[in-house]
């Protein structure tokens, strides 16, 4: 019966979600790397990181295993994406970076990281389906052991928590580690080409995507915001010129298994969220 009920299952966030839709886009990879700068300022937490994980031994396994995570929460069954939260905690718990606080900081960069870069780079989200977005991922918050009602719910809130944080940011030691792998991340020497080809322009631009102060912490200045928007801009009308289905056979091919559960139906696409924007009357309700 389980195998049935997988069948049937949309999951934690399911089709009709703005999470759904977005998670299917190509700039989630430039978003994710500015998640990854945003997050680093926070000494506390990149501390952490460094102390208790193989950051600089498997920082590429890292990074796929985060991406691995996000979209079995994001496409995978219920069931497994509760499994892949409660692997997250234990690891937490293990490694002693369980601490609300910092957990709360790695979330909230992440999700701002999403939302800026896709809306920047032409995702069409109103402001109202940017709220529910936020307010949706109060549940990928419990799962890596937050308080949901501890969360920000709305973009506005979401600001108010960055204000709140700010003070505390820095680019310490172990910022500038993580600086210099996302810029010069380690390659097998016939990949060098590719990664000066293609990985520093990623870099570059997730990092030029930051909000000013985090220029002025990491002390590398950016072009201004308006050439950076047109810079996403251009990025993300290229990328999705490439098939989306070509796009979604890299691993773990998540949204393809999601697919072939629900039905071609589940496809995640912008034009869903157009057609939503009619009838979105509030912050998570359709």
């Amino acid at each position: 019966m389980s195998g049935e009920a997988d069948d049937r299952d949309p999951g934690l966030f399911g089709p009709a979600s703005v999470t759904w839709q977005m998670h299917g886009d190509p700039m989630m990879w430039i978003a994710g790397v500015r998640a990854l700068y945003l997050q680093a300022l926070h000494p506390r937490a990149v501390r952490g990181v460094m102390a208790n994980s193989d950051f600089r031994k498997d920082a590429w396994g890292r990074l796929l295993r985060t991406a691995d995570f996000v979209g079995t929460i994001s496409y995978g069954t219920t069931e497994a994406a509760e499994r892949a939260g409660a692997r997250v905690r234990r690891i937490h718990r293990l490694l002693g970076v369980d601490d609300p606080g910092l957990l709360l900081w790695v979330h909230c960069a992440e999700v701002d990281s999403y939302l800026d870069v896709l809306r920047r780079s032409g995702f069409p989200l109103t402001d109202a389906q940017a709220d529910r977005y936020v307010d949706e991922h109060r549940t990928s918050a419990r799962l890596v052991g937050l308080d949901p009602a501890a969360v920000p719910a709305t973009t506005a809130a979401l600001a108010k928590y960055f204000a709140a944080v700010r003070p505390a940011l820095e680019a310490g030691a172990d910022a500038r580690v993580v600086d210099d792998f996302l810029r010069r991340p380690p390659v097998h020497t016939l990949l060098v080409p590719a990664r000066g080809l293609i990985w520093r322009r990623v870099a570059a631009l997730a990092y030029d995507a930051l909000p000013p102060y985090a220029h002025d912490l990491y002390g590398r200045p950016a072009p201004p915001p308006g050439r950076v928007t047109r810079r996403l801009s251009a990025t993300g009308a290229a990328l999705r010129c490439v098939p989306s289905r070509v796009r979604w056979q890299l691993p773990p091919g998540h949204i393809l298994k999601a697919m072939a559960r629900l039905g071609p139906g589940s496809r995640p696409a912008p034009y869903k969220l157009r057609r939503q924007a009619a009838i979105l009357d509030g912050p998570g309700r359709a």
